[in-house]
């Protein structure tokens, strides 16, 4: 007999459960879970409680089930929170409350966007698909779609998942309070301001978010009703594209969203015009596979300096190959209607003409012109109609960028090797291996003067110092806290340098992490500290743009 299918919100509870759980193993599996040998089917992993794990799948792991008495026991997403939380307590020797929320807020995200999936209408260009089908998101983060806690009628008209499209809010600024650099004359052809007042486009949804009410009383700011055209919103979600102007405006979007408030710093913006330049001059000297969609400027007003912001950057018309389709990078691996790799018949050719459009470029701009580009996380791929074939690459985003002057050497390798081995955009499919002489007979001349191809590890640092806070740190003494490797940043030890200014402090924000009652201040992701690999510990963490 033919059971009937479950009911919608049924089976969209069963999805988001899918969805939500793949990251969340793939985090708790890799830092604190020892895998078994002969794992068989399903693969089996002592917990540091002492607990047996058995999942289904390697990259993507699904249908968790725990050891008990009687045999193994399906979890469900729920159970599964409380059963990291558990385990991350018990190996860090910190509790932190406001993981789990950040968790069951992903998944409840997730189940809002497929059913909004199941009503809008799929967009016809295949780049829009690309960029708004990363329903999975980040697979190495155990809250990728955590949307800050807010009602879902706040952020699912905005949501890229959801295939949104909109209009952008206009403001008036008045012209004395206008702070703007770089090339902005694309704001001013949005709309008609009255005399007086400069245009600033804003994002509805942060316009929500931010208190300006004093500045529309006064008069700094006025409503000058919305954009006559829709932008639609890219997978940053604070980034939206233009079609009909050809423009992406970038915005602040005061909301946690993985790792930080996506805000654009006030440290950034005053570095943007010098970190562009850098960037293209590097790309102009070494003209090849890749492109750079550049950051021409930026506008905002005084007394919201940070919260009003909008970053103007080039569009894809001028940048795209003749017959090449725009796709995001990330994309590839999530899998949209259209994906080219559906089609490869060769996935190791494919990867290698991927690899040969975006390695080239990078160890160039490193070794050439002391330029780190932090950006293929926000890469674009381009390929010719009717090829699967990467072409090249159109990359993005200065604030990711790392210059020469700004910090060691040392740290600029470790970046660099982080971006094209450890998190590269396209990952989640089994891919060769990238071996030193791979990457040298794919960086060319490069190659020479190019540590990353030369040494299979960036050079190892020297172990720090034990943490005299040993009892107290919510680092358990091991001294390796925060986001670089090195010094422990208890406040009993002296702080690691952080150049950029971009230390991320606790979860939400830039502010410090307080550790157990009695205990030290101790600058952290929430104060969990998770396990890695000594491989790993020689490379900084991600910051998920």
């Amino acid at each position: 007999m033919d059971l009937p299918p479950p009911p919608a919100d049924t089976a969209v509870a069963h999805g988001a459960d899918a969805y939500a759980a793949a990251p969340l193993l793939n985090c708790l599996l890799r830092e604190v879970a020892v895998p078994l040998p002969d794992p068989g089917e399903r693969r089996v992993y002592r917990l540091p409680s002492g607990r047996l794990l058995r999942v289904r799948g390697d990259r993507r792991p699904a249908e968790p089930e725990v050891r008990t008495a009687p045999g193994w026991r399906r979890v469900g997403h729920t159970e599964l929170v409380k059963l990291a939380a558990e385990e991350l307590t018990r190996h860090t020797g910190v509790s932190n409350h406001e993981l789990p929320a950040e968790m069951i807020d992903s998944r409840d995200a997730v189940a809002a966007l497929l059913m909004a999936r199941a009503r809008a209408t799929v967009p016809d260009d295949p780049y829009q698909r690309s960029e708004q089908c990363l329903v999975t998101g980040h697979p190495h983060h155990p809250a990728p779609k955590a949307r800050g806690g807010g009602p879902v009628a706040t952020w699912l008209p905005y949501a890229p998942e959801a295939h949104a499209r909109f209009p952008l809010v206009l403001l008036g600024v008045r012209e004395d309070a206008v702070v703007e650099e770089g090339d902005t004359a694309a704001l001013d052809t949005l709309g008609e301001a009255p005399p007086g007042y400069r245009l600033l486009p804003a994002h509805p949804w942060q316009l929500d978010l931010v208190h300006c009410a004093e500045a529309f009383e006064d008069g700094r700011l006025v409503r000058l009703g919305t954009t006559r055209f829709e932008t639609w919103p890219t997978a940053a979600i604070r980034t939206v594209y233009a079609p009909s102007r050809d423009l992406f405006l970038k915005f602040s979007l005061d909301v946690r969203i993985t790792n930080d408030i996506r805000r654009l710093w006030r440290h950034d913006l005053l570095t943007l015009r010098r970190t562009d330049e850098a960037v293209v001059n590097a790309f102009a000297a070494s003209p090849g596979s890749a492109a750079w969609l550049s950051d021409r400027g930026y506008r905002t007003a005084d007394f919201a300096f940070e919260e009003l912001a909008v970053l103007v950057r080039d569009g894809l018309r001028d940048h795209v190959r003749s017959g090449a389709t725009p796709l995001l990078a990330a994309a590839l691996v999530e899998g949209f209607e259209g994906n080219p790799l559906d089609a490869a018949e060769d996935p190791a050719a494919w990867w290698e003409a991927y690899l040969g459009a975006v390695v080239p470029p990078a160890l160039a701009a490193f070794a050439d012109h002391g330029v780190v580009l932090e950006a293929p996380p926000s890469e674009h791929s381009g390929r010719r109609v009717g090829d699967s074939r990467s072409v090249h690459l159109l990359i993005q985003d200065a604030e990711g960028v790392i210059l020469l002057p700004d910090v060691p050497r040392d740290v600029r390798l470790e970046r660099l090797v982080y971006c094209l081995v450890v998190n590269p955009p396209v990952r989640g499919r089994r891919r060769p291996r990238r071996t030193p002489a791979r990457l040298r007979s794919l960086a060319g001349p490069s190659a020479a003067s190019c540590p990353a191809t030369t040494s299979p590890r960036p050079p190892p640092s020297s172990p720090p110092p034990p943490c005299p806070a040993r009892r107290t740190c919510c680092c358990g003494g091991r001294g390796r806290t925060g986001r670089t490797h090195g010094t422990c940043r208890c406040r009993t030890q002296s702080p690691a340098p952080d150049p950029k200014g971009t230390e991320r402090r606790g979860p939400g924000s830039r502010r410090p992490f307080r550790g157990p009652a009695g205990g030290t201040p101790c600058p952290g992701k929430g104060g969990v500290h998770l396990r890695r690999s000594p491989a790993q510990r020689r490379l900084p963490r991600p910051v998920v743009a």
